[in-house]
């Protein structure tokens, strides 16, 4: 049985691709600062932990877990994410750090946590945005977040090449879906895509055997934003 683990489970897409990873027969760690729903039912398959990604202490916990249960990880989706929307002359220096501390140095210490328990066809999939893209629409009020996910994809590409006999990994570039976070930033915008619908697809494209891809930075997305 393969086992998945998916950061930012608590709710949105995060909780879908926690829903259709267990209906799939594979072995999920959820993490989030929060519970699961109650009303969510999942198999014994299921282990969620209440898991903040800036917590230094929460990885040592992580890694006690893998160690004892689960040996290897198959695929890592990188899915939590923080958006704080204002002007960028009213970012306080600790607000402006704090995405980058979820959105970028979480991911990177979740990876180096996890890379001895990588085999060479795991797939690390970092849940990035359109706007962290070269060239892309860009939206006042998202100086913090989009630039956070920048440097995702920068990373993602170093890594690829650094990670010659694997894991593999790719960054997919989110574009408008109907999540909490898409309120916050859009709130008078309506998204075509629901949380379900991105995560069949997220779950498609992680589990895809063999991995044509590597190192990409793939846009998903049907409008702008």
């Amino acid at each position: 049985m393969k086992t998945v683990i998916i950061t930012g489970t608590s709710s949105g897409i995060g909780l879908d691709l926690v829903k259709i990873f267990d209906s799939n027969g594979y072995r999920v760690i959820s993490l989030s600062r929060n519970d699961l729903p109650n009303t969510t039912n999942f198999s014994e398959n299921v282990n969620h932990i209440n898991f903040d990604i800036t917590n230094n202490s929460d990885f040592n916990s992580l890694v006690v877990l893998i160690k004892s249960k689960y040996s290897n990880i198959d695929v890592l989706i990188n899915n939590a994410g923080k958006l704080i929307s204002k002007p960028f002359g009213d970012f306080s220096d600790s607000e402006f750090r704090s995405i980058y501390d979820v959105n970028f140095f979480g991911v990177v210490n979740l990876i180096k946590s996890l890379l001895p328990y990588f085999h060479e066809k795991s797939h690390i999939v970092n849940i990035s945005s359109v706007g962290g893209i070269n060239g892309s629409s860009k939206f006042t009020g998202l100086s913090s977040y989009s630039s956070s996910k920048g440097a995702l994809n920068i990373l993602t590409e170093v890594l690829a090449v650094e990670f010659k006999n694997g894991p593999y990994i790719n960054s997919l570039c989110l574009g408008a879906v109907q999540t909490p976070m898409l309120e916050l930033a859009f709130p008078d915008y309506k998204a075509s895509t629901t949380p379900a619908e991105m995560a069949n697809f997220i779950y498609g494209f992680s589990t895809s055997n063999p991995i044509m891809f590597n190192g990409k930075i793939i846009p998903v997305s049907i409008s702008n934003p």
